[in-house]
């Protein structure tokens, strides 16, 4: 059996190849981990404006306008929001929470006071809104597969004790 000994300058290109060929592996393997890690957050982040005539509010009425800023990751959700009530004062929506389990303040609704944050799968994040520690909401938000709408369900109970059945819809801005 005959064996192939390469020149050195052929051991030099052979050497360079594999070098490539590893960078290659490497770098492919680090884009996909970061997309599967990014989808979640890159499809909720960004600014988002409500869209009263797609939203359903049982019972009614529900905001004239809203548009919420909104930085979520495997590990925070933070959501910054303005717009008017239906009653034509203005509100301001606010948290900041993370992905452990423990209760974060928020400001901005009557019916609670503190929130927990939680992920239902990969790409749906859910509140539980509380008052005095008691869970008073339960919000769920999904992204379309174009990444242009965001449908939120809010499930619970509002300060006047009223059962809560709402599916509002945000637009991408």
């Amino acid at each position: 059996m005959k064996r192939f000994h390469a020149k050195p300058g052929e051991r030099r290109c052979l050497q360079i190849e594999k070098f490539l060929f590893g960078l290659i592996t490497f770098l492919v393997a680090v884009l996909a981990i970061f997309a599967a890690t990014a989808s979640a957050d890159g499809q909720h982040s960004g600014v988002w404006k409500l869209n009263p005539a797609k939203s359903k509010y049982s019972p009614g009425p529900g905001p004239k306008e809203l548009t919420e800023t909104i930085l979520l990751s495997m590990n925070r959700y933070k959501v910054d929001a303005n717009g008017t009530g239906a009653d034509g004062k203005p509100m301001h929506i606010e948290f900041d929470a993370k992905f452990d389990g423990k209760d974060y303040p928020m400001i901005g609704v009557p019916w609670a006071d503190t929130l927990t944050v939680k992920w239902i799968d990969a790409d749906t994040p859910q509140i539980i809104q509380k008052k005095d520690g008691q869970a008073t909401m339960i919000i769920t938000c999904t992204v379309s597969t174009n990444g242009r709408t965001r449908t939120c369900t809010l499930k619970g109970t509002d300060e006047e004790g009223r059962k809560v059945n709402n599916v509002v819809v945000f637009d991408r801005q």
